[in-house]
């Protein structure tokens, strides 16, 4: 049997190329979380919330994929890639793609979702739905919140076309007439200010009834004659632009990265434009003299039906309106021995001395880790506290107590990533912070994100130094651990805890690599340690022997890795793979992926953990991991993978990272060899995997 290593050929056609693209497939997950908004069994709200996020993820996918797939195609044109596109083909069917989705949304949301909330008693009211007293209403709000605050600008030589904020709301104006000094311009652009809300809602003395509410952009169509006095307007429309959005340090060039970063970042809003959103109703001479000044095309423009971000619906879903709109309340567990500890530090220690913890989010309350670094700063025995950042948010108890506990004097030492993309701000304040109580701040290794997930406690018991550490799968990131499904491991294990050390030091000064016993950490050992992991399996297949994989992860591109699973696949292997996202692998393909099954679960919360299975001859390895299979997690971050030791905590990951989930068929889609994603049909009794373990491991509040 041949070594698939060697698979792709030179020049592959798309449907023989080995390798899905990546841009597709992301579109495909977010045609994914679209379907969550089109299924009725859903709560209304719980509906438009998905709506929102497939904008808030398409403005990224702009932002960032978009804007790389340009550079493609302007620097290699016509080169094919291993997927079988060149980047003019492949930008092709993205554009393509994505005016499919985005036509998708706005139908859903003006045939389907606004009309049914409208039944349930949730309203967004257009001008030519005002009545004399919303109408009357809306004329003050604008003229004493709204008009004083807008800056028409009419273009002529002495006002060139305004500098415009990525993603910002703006009106082009048509025009005619003359003004005060008898100048004709015919074309005027009105920036809104982002202080101003872009939903409002309609007091229910004006209108009737609670939840009625109206667009900025409503207000600015129907009082647009006020902006130019004594002039004809003709027309208002709204539009915006979004701009590249990835920032270029050159970390071999900076001597501060810090410094560089916030250099770069206020330059981030104003980058090369990418997309054009318009109004369905703007004239075509407008659209093209916008294209014109951002040096976009047609298949660049895209004309909405509605508001030009629907992600300002968001706050809709928030309402205290009726709570059938609603998924309902739930309030994670405080799991044992958790539940039953007082405010004495030594309790937590004493109880991650005696075996592993696991916790899993957010089935399981994220309080445990909160305790743990409170534990630390409050017992006098802790001596030294080191700890990742890659996001944690702007309000973070997690970051104020790390400040506590530098201010009372014990050792901290931070290692925060600067590069955690649309978190740079937020992360540079909280160092600046950090510093300020005199805790030590490192960035990490030039050139590697640190996206590894720990938290080291050193402990002064007797006359020696117990280590007490905290390896996860997601942020320490209080907010989305009520939103993301993560694993976090509390473990004294003395051969796990000194390897986190060993990474620190890595991290925070230098010197040769050492040696690591159980820790994976990439960019040395996690790829060759996973590619020889699906080796293993591979042999005892071609033996004649069980062999099995499991993986869980948000994305799977590595090319290596793929090969591998392919040839395991040959080989007999059965692999299950669950991939929220992106993945470039294509699974059931006679005589390349027979034995690869793909999943992607789209539910109630965001599938965020990384969990490698591989049956090892009986043994059972299984690993938790902050990395994805991805180029840039194996090779150009700072990652772990850290094994799950204790038989019985083996035996939950297993279960409620494969043996659950692959038996879901509610949330449950399945690739097929087209590529094209299928919801799993229902064949038995439906289950959905995130009720099941909000059952199993919560309970409902």
């Amino acid at each position: 049997m041949s070594d698939t290593t060697s698979v792709s050929v030179s020049t592959p056609t798309p449907d023989s190329a080995t390798l899905l693209n990546r841009e597709l497939s992301l579109l495909k997950f977010n045609e994914r979380v679209l379907g969550m908004a089109v299924n009725q069994a859903n709560p209304l709200l719980e509906r438009l919330r998905y709506l929102c996020i497939v904008s808030s993820n398409l403005d990224e996918f702009f932002e960032i994929r978009i804007s790389s797939l340009k550079e493609q195609e302007r620097q290699f044109p016509n080169v094919p890639g291993d997927d079988g596109l060149t980047p003019s083909a492949a930008f092709e069917l993205v554009q393509q793609r994505v005016h499919e989705l985005v036509d998708r949304q706005y139908a859903l949301l003006n045939k389907d979702i606004f009309p049914a909330l409208r039944k349930r008693g949730v309203s967004v009211l257009a001008p030519r739905e005002y009545t004399e007293a919303v109408s009357e209403w809306a004329r003050d709000v604008f003229l004493t919140e709204v008009l004083p605050l807008l800056t028409p600008i009419g273009l002529d030589p002495a006002h060139p076309f305004p500098r415009v904020y990525n993603k910002s709301l703006n009106f082009i104006v048509s025009l005619s007439g003359e003004d005060a000094f008898g100048r004709r311009a015919s074309i005027a652009i009105v920036q809104a200010p982002r202080a101003l809300p872009r939903l409002l809602e309609i007091p229910e003395s004006v209108c009737g009834q609670r939840h009625t509410y109206t667009l900025l952009s409503s207000l600015m169509q129907q009082f647009s004659g006020d902006l130019f006095p004594g002039m004809e307007v003709k027309g208002l429309y709204q539009w915006r632009v979004t701009r590249n959005s990835d920032l270029f340090v050159d970390e071999d060039e900076v001597t501060n990265l810090r410094q560089a970063l916030q250099g770069e970042l206020s330059q981030r809003n104003f980058g090369a434009a990418v997309r054009l959103e318009i109004s369905e109703n703007t004239p075509v001479e407008l659209e093209q003299f916008l294209q014109r000044e951002f040096a976009l095309g047609p298949k660049d423009t895209y004309r909405t039906h509605g508001s030009v971000n629907l992600t300002r619906l968001m706050p809709l879903c928030d309402i205290d309106a009726d709570p059938q709109l609603v998924f309902p309340s739930y309030r994670a567990r405080l799991p044992a021995p958790f539940d039953t500890m007082n405010d004495n530090p030594a309790e937590m220690f004493d109880a991650i001395a005696r075996e592993d913890l696991l916790l899993h989010h957010p089935y399981q309350s994220f309080k445990p880790v909160i305790d743990f670094l409170t534990s630390a700063a409050l017992d006098p025995q802790v001596v030294a506290i080191k700890q990742t950042i890659y996001r944690t948010g702007e309000d973070s108890e997690l970051m104020g107590l790390l400040l506590a506990a530098a201010k009372a004097g014990k050792e901290v030492t931070v290692v925060v990533e600067l590069m955690a993309r649309f978190d740079e701000q937020t992360n540079i304040n909280w160092a600046a912070k950090l510093e300020e109580v005199g805790a030590h701040v490192v960035y990490g290794v030039v050139g590697h994100k640190t996206h590894a997930k720990m938290l080291l406690v050193l402990r002064r018991e007797g006359k020696k130094i117990v280590r007490y550490g905290h390896l996860g799968t997601g942020n320490y990131h209080p907010r989305t651990a009520r939103l993301y499904t993560d694993f976090g491991l509390l473990t004294a294990n003395p051969d796990l805890t000194n390897d986190m050390d060993r990474v620190f030091s890595l991290l925070t000064g230098l010197g040769a690599r050492r040696p690591l016993k159980l820790l994976l950490q990439s960019p040395f050992t996690l790829h060759d340690r996973v590619v020889k992991l699906i080796q293993a399996e591979t042999e005892q297949a071609q033996a004649g022997k069980k062999a099995v994989i499991m993986a869980k992860m948000n994305s799977l591109l590595e090319v290596d890795v793929i090969n591998a699973l392919y040839k395991a696949s040959q080989a007999g292997v059965r692999i299950e793979l669950i991939i929220r996202g992106v993945c470039a692998l294509r699974s059931g393909v006679p005589g390349l992926s027979e034995n690869i099954r793909v999943r992607s679960i789209v539910g109630r919360f965001l599938e965020h953990s990384r969990v490698f299975y591989f049956h090892a001859g009986g043994q059972e390895q299984v690993y938790l991991s902050s990395a994805d299979w991805m180029d840039r997690n194996f090779f150009r971050r700072v990652e772990v993978a850290f094994p799950i030791l204790n038989p019985v905590l083996k035996k939950r990951v297993i279960n409620e990272s494969f043996i659950f989930p692959l038996k879901d068929n509610v949330l449950a889609w399945e690739q097929k060899p087209s590529s094209e994603y299928e919801r799993v049909k229902n064949r038995r009794e439906p289950f959905n995997i995130h009720h099941y373990l909000m059952d199993l491991l919560g309970k409902a509040g």
